[in-house]
């Protein structure tokens, strides 16, 4: 009798290959332990700016060495409360990102004589207060990331809304050629397609859940792949048309590739077939040769990317790739150090060119090392959406760490003349308030995905 009780009472051993969650206590910890790095690296780049450029050190550097530092550590304190199950390591690296795009937009402000609320970097400063603060006011009201999908066409009505916004006389504005900005009266623009990429990985994400089935089983099998019918390829030409109408439009090439990549590839992971891939890059191929002989501002673009170095362009329409260029040459592979260098002779270095910047002053080496940590957020992203437990979150978290990296991909292989240049700015890095609270809500979205999934199982399988 007793020892049949002891076999009821005594816990089970866990098999090979099974082991027990970390305890939130512990994941939170690393976390901190994480973020106390990344804000020590933050005001040691400051600080070297300010010795490189200065020879000396302003009390502004501590402004701006702990405003971004006091900012994460709230988030994270929120997050012992709120989230204590998150991934520990997207939040320390969106905060080194921003922490190193500050120093650099400082640098340039130092170069430029810009001082009080005409530096850059202060204003990215405040940003970053707004960004942070969205992101724990995102993750207080989001409890559960399943709430979304009951508003998957809301968001989709709300991100053409946003879009829209531009084209509404009075309210648009007309930056560097390309409408995708609004203001009111004498106050700072904002960008809306940056938050409407959000709410289309929300829409994306809901709608094919809904649907996949009939965009995955039916079709005809040519050369091992099984092909959609031509009446099942409306979604397909709706998203290509809506992104060739931002081209057409706004002269946004860069956002009108953003929007069409995300649908393109949250729809392959929806239904695992290739054949719907070869088709989008069939219809973009076909997109871009027309909008290149078509429309003058595509047309330019294509000419300064393929000879930019032509002397009746180089002192003109390609100037700030050629600059851009010469930069990263000169930083060569360790950079010419925080400070040392000539970054702010590119035009916009600050913003569209600040991978640019940061290649010159820390080199081949320090542009890796930022990749690098780009890779590891998006492979966290990636690796959240793939352990969802839920086909939405699966999509909703593939489709926001796509986002990051096919941004990364468009301004970097811009600026290094692997495509056309077009006018995103970079996650986290670029001077920008609408950018970087749209990317920080992204931190906010992956980090409650993350606490939902990680909170349903006390046990997984696997090292």
């Amino acid at each position: 009798m007793s020892s049949a009780t002891e076999s009821v009472t005594a816990a089970p051993t866990p098999p090979r290959g099974v082991r027990r969650l970390r305890r939130p206590q512990r994941v939170r910890n690393l976390e901190l332990l994480l973020l106390v790095a990344a804000c020590g690296l933050n005001i040691f780049a400051i600080v070297l700016v300010q010795l490189g450029t200065l020879r000396t050190l302003n009390p502004q550097v501590f402004i701006l060495g702990t405003g971004i530092s006091v900012l994460v550590f709230g988030v994270h304190t929120a997050m012992r409360f709120l989230a204590r199950d998150a991934d520990p390591f997207l939040l320390p690296i969106a905060t080194l990102l921003n922490g190193l795009g500050i120093a650099m937009i400082y640098r340039i402000d130092l170069a430029n004589h810009e001082t009080g609320w005409q530096s850059a970097a202060l204003r990215q400063v405040a940003w970053s207060t707004i960004a942070t603060a969205c992101a724990v006011v995102t993750i207080i009201a989001l409890r559960n990331h399943r709430v979304l999908f009951r508003y998957t066409y809301l968001a989709g009505f709300t991100a053409i809304v946003l879009l829209l916004l531009p084209l509404v006389p009075g309210l648009g504005r007309e930056v560097s050629g390309a409408r995708v900005w609004i203001g009111f009266g004498s106050f700072a623009t904002f960008q809306p397609g940056e938050i409407a990429k959000i709410a289309l990985a929300v829409f994306f994400a809901g709608y094919l859940v809904t649907n996949r089935d009939s965009l995955s089983m039916v079709g005809r099998r040519v050369l091992g792949m099984r092909f959609p019918r031509a009446r099942d390829l409306g979604p397909l030409l709706v998203v290509w048309a809506f992104s060739m109408s931002v081209i057409v439009f706004q002269r946004d090439l860069g956002t009108a590739l953003l929007f069409f990549g995300l649908f393109l590839v949250t729809l392959y992971i929806a239904t695992g077939r290739l054949s719907w891939v070869l088709c989008g890059l069939l219809l973009f191929i076909a997109g871009a040769l027309v909008a290149s002989q078509t429309l003058d501002y595509v047309h330019n673009r294509f000419e300064n990317w393929l000879d930019p170095f032509n002397p009746a362009r180089a002192q003109g329409a390609s100037y700030q790739l050629v600059q851009g260029l010469f930069g990263l040459a000169h930083g060569g592979f360790v950079g010419t150090g925080w400070g040392l260098g000539r970054p702010d002779i590119t035009p916009v270095s600050q913003s569209d060119y600040i991978v640019a910047s940061l290649g010159e002053e820390l080199g081949l080496t320090g542009v890796f090392a930022i990749l690098a940590l780009y890779i590891l957020f998006v492979s966290r992203g990636l690796r959240i959406g793939f352990a969802g437990h839920d086909d939405f979150g699966k999509l909703l978290g593939v489709g926001l760490s796509f986002v990051v990296a096919l941004q990364v991909f468009i301004v970097v292989g811009g600026v290094t003349r692997v495509i056309p240049l077009t006018g995103l700015t970079t996650p986290f890095l670029a001077a920008g308030g609408s950018s970087l609270v749209a990317n920080w809500i992204v931190v906010a979205l992956l980090l409650r995905l993350s606490d939902t999934i990680r909170k349903r199982p006390r046990l997984v399988i696997g090292g």
